[in-house]
């Protein structure tokens, strides 16, 4: 329950205690509380749509501020921006879609389809529920450290208190493992076609939500890589039992109809137009990390209007000393503010459809925990079908709406493959520099929330133990970081401004999140 809640609650509260004094002859008044022309109930299908809308494009909305702390993408500014710096913005709710998401835009409606699935004994819609709950909880843990569960969406109170991340993330297991169970059962109202009114991701197929719900619980087991209990075998076999292609990938088709159903980071809704590309993701594509030029930076990145491909440096104003010609065109693939109307690239478009999770990112996980394993045959076989599946699933972006950007051929592909320096050719040559740098480019533009939690894991600039290199190959922080940091690393998003240091201040001191550089207190799940 958060606090937007509460000024309706007290008008309601009110109006009953006005009800309590009219005569009973006022009853006709009331009755213009009924439409006749409208249900008064909405059958729990209905309530899935919206809510899977927000499950997959809520963390885009955040990914413009938290693409900044992870350096997908930098605003040319001068000065540089705040997040830019691993900073925030005081007083404001940027890098709190999420947040306002789980606990208002699906809140109270989440808790009433679930109920009343439950009641119906609508198993599958039930599941569907518990995996959308399951990874609310995770995200916000994940971005914020602390947060409400047990008094969450509890309309009987004012003020929340925090639940711990270990406890958060123990809700997320429980509640996919319950997800899994209700998605198998066959009795009671079970329907695929009910299911699939309100399904915009797998059309009401059990079989792919029990696929989904085992990526999530690979993605959340694997976050303990830091932790005694970790346990890499249980990851993998999570990932196995999860999406056995590119097929399986929980994506989000926008029709491109009006606001909320076209793509938002499409040219038309105009929220990362003025974004422009950092050099480290060039550098990791363009030969000067892996040796040989990716194929997939002319298909994902901007050119410049020379034709070349360049970056900004984070830590200089503007486009620092770069000719206008060498400046990269913004995503969409023009210079300045252009392409409205036309064709975008990759993620780019007003069409191209934007994933919850992919097979491509899941073979990379898989990768990291058989390293971790010491089966480094299991962990090479997983990257390179990391990579390999990545290739397709650029080729398929660029072609959701027919976009400029050729398709890559499958001799660029090949060729890509066998680069030792790429693919090593032995498991022995196989380091976690490797898998977890090209896992950066796989996730690059839509998988945030996890690329942040990747570089939080390996403290930003932990070096591979093996070869010394920096686990995210040329990586570094900001040389001037934001004054609140104390110079340190950013590792969570304040709560939201408008519901937590507006309404709920007490329940927050005691996390210490009035501190000014709560921004940078680590993560439980991050430490030992």
């Amino acid at each position: 329950m958060k606090r937007e809640h509460i000024k309706m609650k007290k008008t309601y509260i009110a109006l009953i205690a006005g009800m309590l004094t009219l005569p009973a002859g006022c009853k006709d008044f009331l009755d213009v509380n009924t439409n006749p022309n409208a249900p008064q109930e909405v059958t729990p299908n209905l309530y899935l749509a919206p809510i899977i809308h927000w499950m997959v494009t809520s963390p885009q909305f955040d990914g413009r501020f938290i693409g900044r702390y992870t350096q997908n993408w930098t605003v040319p500014a001068s000065p540089t921006t705040t997040w830019t710096r691993m900073g925030y913005d005081p007083s404001s709710d940027n890098a709190a879609q999420q947040w306002r998401d789980v606990y208002w835009s699906l809140g109270q409606n989440l808790v009433d389809m679930n109920a009343k699935a439950e009641a119906e004994q609508r198993w599958d819609l039930l599941g569907v529920g518990q995996i959308v709950k399951a990874w609310g909880w995770q995200v916000l843990a994940d971005t914020h450290g602390e947060i409400i569960v047990k008094e969450a969406i509890d309309q009987s109170k004012f003020t929340f208190n925090y639940d711990s991340q270990e406890y958060a993330y123990q809700e997320v297991q429980k509640l996919l493992e319950s997800a899994i169970v209700n998605l198998q059962r066959t009795d009671g109202l079970v329907n695929p076609a009910y299911l699939a009114r309100g399904d915009k991701l797998y059309n009401g197929d059990r079989a792919k939500w029990t696929k989904l719900a085992n990526a999530m619980l690979a993605l959340n087991l694997n976050h303990y890589s830091n932790k005694s209990s970790y346990n890499p075998a249980a990851v993998i076999a999570a990932v196995d039992k999860s999406f056995a292609g590119n097929v399986d990938d929980p994506l989000l088709t926008y029709p491109n109809t009006q606001n909320d159903d076209i793509n938002f980071w499409g040219r038309t809704r105009n929220n990362i137009t003025v974004y422009r590309q950092t050099t480290f993701i060039v550098k990791l594509m363009n030969g000067d990390q892996f040796g040989v030029v990716d194929p997939r930076m002319s298909r994902m990145l901007a050119p410049a209007p020379n034709g070349q491909y360049t970056g900004l440096d984070i830590n200089v104003a503007d486009f620092g000393a770069l000719a206008t010609a060498a400046r990269p065109n913004n995503f969409h693939g023009y210079p300045a503010d252009g392409g409205i109307g036309l064709p975008g690239r990759y993620l780019f478009d007003n069409k191209a459809k934007i994933p919850l999770m992919t097979y491509s990112q899941l073979q990379f996980i898989k990768a990291e925990a058989a390293f971790r394993a010491g089966d480094r045959a299991t962990a090479l076989t997983a990257y390179r079908n990391g990579i390999s599946t990545h290739i397709d699933f650029v080729n398929a972006r660029n072609s959701d709406n027919n976009q400029t950007p050729t398709q890559i051929s499958a001799a660029e592909k090949a060729d890509f493959l066998a680069a030792p320096s790429v693919v090593p050719a032995t498991a022995a040559g196989l380091t976690l520099s490797h898998i977890m740098s090209q896992k950066y480019i796989a996730q690059w533009g839509w998988g945030h929330n996890e690329t942040w939690m990747d570089l939080r894991r390996y403290h930003y600039t932990d070096s591979d133990p093996a070869s010394g290199t920096l686990i995210f190959r040329g990586f570094t922080p900001p040389t001037s970081l934001y004054p609140d940091n104390g110079g340190q690393l950013v590792q969570r998003i304040r709560p939201r401004y408008n519901s937590e240091y507006v309404w709920n201040r007490a329940a927050l001191e005691s996390i210490g999140g009035l501190a000014v550089d709560y921004h940078v207190k680590p993560l439980w799940i991050i430490q030992p």
